[in-house]
This record gives structure tokens, sequence and C-alpha cells, in this order.
């Protein structure tokens, strides 16, 4: 099943992506599927253990299933300064 998502990205995923968000049409199953896909897209060095996932404003579980309609953002650590 194919679930439509908005990806949001942030700092340096951003960068990679040359995007701040993407709409994206998936079959991922879970959120980790899901950033691989967009890690294959364009290339994101950085490992899902890196990051923090949401979903639609709140902090989710990287094993938590993908929800048609849903805003995912992929949150990369953040340097201090």
């Amino acid at each position: 099943m194919m679930a439509r998502v908005t990806l949001l990205y942030f700092a340096s995923l951003r960068d990679a992506a040359g995007a701040a968000s993407e709409p994206l049409e998936t079959a991922a199953p879970d959120l980790v599927a899901l950033y691989a896909e967009a890690q294959a897209r364009h290339g994101f060095a950085l490992p899902v253990e890196r990051l923090r996932v949401a979903v639609d404003g709140a902090f989710a579980d990287w094993r938590d299933a993908v929800r048609d309609g849903s805003e995912v953002a992929f949150i990369p650590p953040v340097s201090g300064g």
C-alpha cells in the first residue's frame, strides 16, 4: 500500500536534499525504511542512529508505521555554538 507523506529536512539534511521539504509517495512500512528511501535519493551521510524522527509535530519511534498524509521530519543532531 502506498502512502503520501511530506518529508521535512533540517540542517545538513536540508543542505544535502537541496530543499526543506518534499512530497513523497512511498511503500515504506516504517520510518526506518522511509529514511533509507530518502537517504538513497539524496545521499544523506548521517546514519539513522544519529537522527531523531517526528511525525505530525511529535517525536516518534523509528519502528512506527508510515501513515498516509503524515508530515515526517528527520532531525539531525544540532551542534552547539
